[in-house]
C-alpha cells in the first residue's frame, strides 16, 4: 500500500510514553500479567475482555483511586515517527472519503473522531483501555484508541500484518464512528440490554461485521483517488480478517471445539466476505448485515 500522497490528520491525541492517567503498569489494581490472561479469557469465551477485567477489580476489590482521574493529554496533531505517520495519514484518509461519502449516500455529515494513541494503558470515555483489549471505538467520546503495538501483535501471534492491514484495523474503528453517526450503535446497545447472552453476541456480529464492509467501503474510495492499492495489499487484508475471526482464536485459544454461539465478531468465513463485499461495491447500503 503507498501512503506517501495521503493527508495526514491532526485529530490525534498522542499519549505514548505520556501514561495517560495511568501508573504502574496497572489499571485498577490489576498488573499487566493478569489483564493479559483475562484478555485471551475473553477471545477465547466470545466475553468482552472488558467485561472480565472490570468484572475482576470489582471482585479483588482493588479499584484504582486513580481510576476516576482524567486522562492525561498528549501531543495533538501528525505525530511525526514513521508508526504515528503512518497512523495520521490513514486517518486523514478516512477523514476525507467519508467525508464525501456519507453525505453522498447515507446523507449525514461527518464528523471527524479523534485517535487517541497510548502504549501500555489509559483512559478512555467507556472506561480503562489497555493494549492487551486491542483498538476498538467509544461511541461515549467519539475517540478511537490504539496501542499501535496491536500491529506487531497481528504477525507474531495473528498471523497476519502488513501496512494495508493495519490501515484496515485502523478502517474498521472507523466504521464503528460511521455507525454511531447514522445511529446504528444507539439501536443496537438498547438490542443487547433486552437479549439473552446469545441475542447479545448476534447483535455483536452483526455489527462488527459492519464495520468490516464499511472499512472496505473505504478501502474502495481510496483506491478510486489514489490507485494505491494491489492483489497483494488485498490478500494480506483478507488473511489478516480470516485471522481475526471469532472460530480461528478460539482454535488457537485450545478450546478443542468451536462454540458459533458465543461468538461477538464473526467467523474468518464472515469476516472475509463482508470485507470482500464493500471493497467490491464501495456502498454502505450493501454492508447491511442485519438484513441478512
Amino acid at each position: 500500500m503507498q501512503d506517501d500522497d495521503l493527508r495526514a490528520s491532526d485529530n490525534v491525541d498522542d499519549r505514548r510514553g505520556s501514561g495517560g492517567g495511568v501508573s504502574g503498569g496497572a489499571v485498577g489494581g490489576l498488573g499487566i500479567g493478569a489483564i493479559v490472561v483475562l484478555s485471551l479469557i475473553g477471545w477465547a469465551t466470545g466475553i468482552d475482555p472488558r467485561t472480565l477485567i472490570n468484572g475482576a477489580e470489582v471482585i479483588t476489590g482493588s479499584q484504582n483511586q486513580a481510576s476516576s482521574a482524567p486522562a492525561t493529554p498528549g501531543r495533538e496533531g501528525a505525530p511525526t515517527d514513521k508508526v504515528g505517520a503512518f497512523v495520521a495519514r490513514v486517518l486523514g484518509e478516512t477523514e476525507d472519503v467519508w467525508s464525501q461519502v456519507l453525505p453522498q449516500q447515507m446523507g449525514k455529515q461527518y464528523e471527524k473522531p479523534v485517535l487517541v494513541l497510548y502504549s501500555g494503558a489509559t483512559r478512555s470515555g467507556c472506561g480503562a483501555a489497555q493494549s492487551a483489549m486491542g483498538p476498538f471505538y467509544c461511541p461515549l467520546d467519539h475517540k478511537l484508541y490504539l496501542d499501535t503495538s496491536f500491529f506487531g501483535d497481528m504477525q507474531t501471534k495473528l498471523g497476519g500484518g502488513g501496512e494495508f492491514p493495519e490501515a484496515y484495523v485502523i478502517a474498521h474503528e472507523v466504521g464503528h464512528h460511521v455507525q454511531n453517526l447514522i445511529g446504528l450503535l444507539p439501536k443496537v446497545e438498547q438490542a443487547e440490554q433486552k437479549a439473552d447472552q446469545r441475542g447479545a453476541n448476534a447483535l455483536s456480529v452483526k455489527t462488527e461485521l459492519m464495520a468490516d464492509c464499511l472499512a472496505g467501503v473505504w478501502a474502495y474510495h481510496m483506491n478510486q483517488r489514489h490507485q494505491n492499492i494491489d492483489a497483494n495489499d488485498i490478500k494480506q487484508a483478507v488473511a489478516t480478517a480470516s485471522a481475526i475471526g471469532d472460530d480461528r482464536l478460539q482454535q488457537q485459544a485450545g478450546r478443542g471445539s468451536v462454540v458459533p454461539d458465543s461468538f461477538t465478531h464473526g467467523s474468518a468465513a464472515q469476516r472475509v466476505q463482508w470485507l470482500s463485499t464493500g471493497l467490491q461495491t464501495g456502498q454502505v447500503k450493501s454492508c447491511d448485515t442485519f438484513a441478512n
